[in-house]
C-alpha cells in the first residue's frame, strides 16, 4: 500500500470528472491520504456513489454538479466547496474524453472509402471534444486558481495523454487538445511560478476507460486490432491499471516531494514513449 503523506492531511482537493475510471481511483486515494475531496461531474448523482464509498472508509468527500465548460456552474461549485471545506489546495483537471462524432472510421485516408473519413467528421463533435479536454482545463484553472493562490502549497495537476506527444490515428480533436494541455501546463507553470502555484501534468499510457472501450475491445471482450498495436508498442505488454497513476499523482501533489517541480508532464505508460518499435 502507498505510504500516507502527512502533508496532505486536512487539505482540500477539487477533482473535475471525479467519478471517471481514472479520476475515481485518484479521488479515493486523495481521500485516503486525509484530503477533503470535492468531486465534480456534470451530473451530481454520478459522484454520489463514489462519495458514499469514500465516506464508508473514513474519508471526507462531497459530490457537486458542475460543467467544466460553464463558468457559472463552476463558480457555484466553488462557493459550495468554500462553505463546506473553507479552502482549496489542489485542483485535478480530470474532465475530458472522446466522442464518436470526433473519431474517423479509418486510420488513413483512401479514395473511395465507405464510412466516416476526415471530410465527414462533424464539426460540432470536433469542437466539443477539443473544448471539453482543453477549455475544460482552462476554465476550472481560472475559476479555482484565485483560491489556490491563498493556499500555502497550491498545486494543479492536469491530465494529458500519449496522444499529446504523437497524435493517435482516428482521434484528431482529442490528440490536438491533449497536445495543448502539455503546452498550457508549461505556460501556467511559468505564469504562476513566483506566486508559488505549481502546475504539472500526468500523461497516462493506455488504460481501459469508458471513453475508449469501444475502440479497444470487441463485443466479445477480445482486443481489437488497435489494442494489439498498443500492446505491441508497450514494452510492459499490458494496459495500465488506474492504481498505477497514484504514486505520480501524490508526488506532484505533495510539495515535500516536489517543491521544485513545475511545468512537467510525467508519462505513466509502461515504456510506450521510450519504444521505437525496433
Amino acid at each position: 500500500m502507498i505510504p500516507l503523506h502527512q502533508n496532505l492531511k486536512g487539505r482540500v482537493a477539487v477533482v473535475t470528472g471525479g467519478s471517471g475510471v481514472l479520476c475515481s481511483t485518484m479521488s479515493k486515494e486523495l481521500a485516503r491520504q486525509g484530503m477533503k475531496v470535492a468531486i465534480l461531474n456534470r451530473t451530481k448523482s454520478t459522484g454520489e456513489l463514489l462519495v458514499k464509498e469514500i465516506i464508508s472508509t473514513g474519508g471526507i468527500a462531497i459530490s457537486l454538479s458542475a460543467d467544466v465548460l460553464d463558468r457559472s456552474s463552476l463558480e457555484l461549485a466553488k462557493e459550495v466547496i468554500l462553505n463546506e471545506f473553507g479552502s482549496i489546495d489542489l485542483l485535478v483537471n480530470g474532465a475530458g474524453g472522446n466522442h464518436p462524432d470526433a473519431i474517423t472510421d479509418f486510420e488513413v485516408f483512401e479514395s473511395g472509402q465507405q464510412g466516416k473519413s476526415f471530410f465527414e467528421m462533424d464539426e460540432k463533435g470536433f469542437f466539443q471534444v477539443f473544448s471539453v479536454n482543453f477549455t475544460g482545463t482552462f476554465l476550472p484553472s481560472q475559476v479555482f486558481g484565485r483560491e489556490l493562490l491563498k493556499s500555502n502549497s497550491p498545486a494543479i495537476i492536469n491530465l494529458s495523454s500519449m496522444s499529446a506527444y504523437a497524435p493517435m490515428t482516428k482521434v484528431p480533436a482529442y490528440s490536438a487538445a491533449k497536445a495543448s494541455i502539455n503546452n498550457f501546463t508549461q505556460w501556467m507553470a511559468v505564469h504562476f511560478a513566483e506566486a508559488g502555484l505549481r502546475v504539472n501534468a500526468i500523461a497516462p499510457g493506455f488504460f481501459l476507460t469508458t471513453q475508449n472501450r469501444d475502440l479497444l475491445l470487441n463485443e466479445d471482450g477480445s482486443y481489437t486490432l488497435r489494442s494489439n498495436k498498443i500492446i505491441a508498442g508497450t514494452p510492459m505488454r499490458k494496459f495500465g491499471e488506474p492504481e498505477q497513476l497514484l504514486g505520480t499523482m501524490l508526488f506532484l501533489a505533495d510539495e515535500s516531494y516536489s517543491s521544485f517541480v513545475s511545468g512537467i508532464t510525467v508519462p505513466v505508460d509502461g515504456g510506450f514513449l521510450a519504444y521505437s518499435g525496433v
